[in-house]
């Protein structure tokens, strides 16, 4: 059961918490009663500002009068509140757009995910092997190395310089997986490719656990780290802002589709099924490229700054995982983690 999986613990957690999660749209976020207006959209998602800002815009655009609260925090506390509001007997939100697909995968199982293919389906690509449609990938977000151009003047060439190379000793941080759906599909697939014995060698050269995916790459950026495992569009914002930053690919990618879902028993199924067909429409996913993450369409230009693989090439060359495979070890996985890297 989903309580098993998420524990009472998190719940009450997230309950001293949920200032955590705050709606950074311009839309009041506190329903009436437990009840939200008819033409108001409750998205819970970890995409930051830079990302989910455009794009909620676009739509409101598209739509005139309709409202839409989003509200950003990491997919661990996101998880916790829908497992807290699951149990007080309605779920808020009507969208859930993450970055930890094996949540998805367990939402799925546990009948709370409304199936629902977008009218667009056809246009973009699936890394989903088992797509049924109750979720589907809405970016195709990588991770890299990101080296501070001041401190390191050869970019690595394998992931294996930086869990070896003085040049990375005491100064490489991973997010918290714990906290972090990316940085857990990160740790996910790196296991997968070189097996646990490379986070080892990593704790082994002083590499850092940090407290989330943001505040990885602010450090890095800041001069505090070397390098970082970093995500792209993350990465991106703070090159946009001067940072000296470059996001570096191994030959082995690390690809992290962000799935984006529908809650069944939504308050607002048909917006919410808008909503979707608009993040993944040419106008949204040209946002999502100039944010500097890998789209899921074909059809978007890519700006040459950010130096991103295309939907292709990301596709091909992104290290290949089951992910129903992985969702039992998952709880396994982050508590090795956080024993290695205390």
């Amino acid at each position: 059961m989903m309580k098993k999986f998420f524990g009472l613990i998190m719940a009450f957690a997230l309950l001293a918490t949920s200032m955590v999660m705050s709606g950074c749209g311009s839309d009041s976020n506190k329903p009436n009663n437990g009840k939200v207006a008819a033409n108001k959209l409750v998205i819970y998602t970890s995409m930051k500002e830079s990302l989910i800002g455009g794009i909620v815009e676009g739509f409101k655009a598209q739509n005139p009068g309709v409202e839409v609260d989003y509200q950003s925090a990491g997919a661990g506390k996101i998880m916790a509140k829908l497992e807290a509001e699951r149990q007080s007997g309605h779920i808020m939100a009507d969208i859930i757009w993450t970055s930890e697909v094996p949540d998805f995968y367990q939402m799925r199982d546990e009948g709370m995910l409304e199936k629902y293919q977008p009218t667009v389906f056809n246009e973009i690509l699936n890394p989903f092997d088992d797509y049924d449609g109750s979720f589907t990938a809405a970016r195709l977000g990588t991770l890299g190395i990101v080296i501070n151009t001041d401190k390191v003047s050869t970019p690595p060439a394998t992931w294996e310089e930086i869990a070896t190379s003085p040049t990375y000793k005491d100064a490489f941080g991973i997010a918290d997986p714990a906290l972090s759906g990316t940085a857990y599909m990160s740790v996910a697939l790196l296991e997968k490719q070189f097996g646990w014995g490379y986070f080892e060698r990593l704790n082994a050269n002083g590499a850092i656990k940090s407290k989330g995916s943001g505040r990885v790459v602010d450090d890095t950026a800041n001069g505090t780290l070397s390098a970082c495992l970093g995500v792209d569009y993350i990465t991106a914002s703070k090159i946009d802002k001067g940072a000296p930053l470059q996001m570096v690919y191994p030959p082995e990618n690390l690809v992290v589709p962000s799935p984006i879902a529908i809650f069944k028993d939504a308050d607002h199924i048909d917006l919410a099924k808008k909503f979707v067909d608009y993040v993944l429409s040419q106008e949204a996913q040209q946002k999502v490229a100039n944010a500097g993450t890998v789209p899921v369409r074909t059809d978007v230009d890519l700006p040459e700054k950010y130096n991103l693989p295309t939907p292709e090439q990301a596709l091909q060359h992104g290290i290949k995982i089951n992910y129903a495979e992985i969702l039992p070890h998952k709880e396994d996985t982050i508590r090795k983690f956080s024993n290695l890297f205390k």
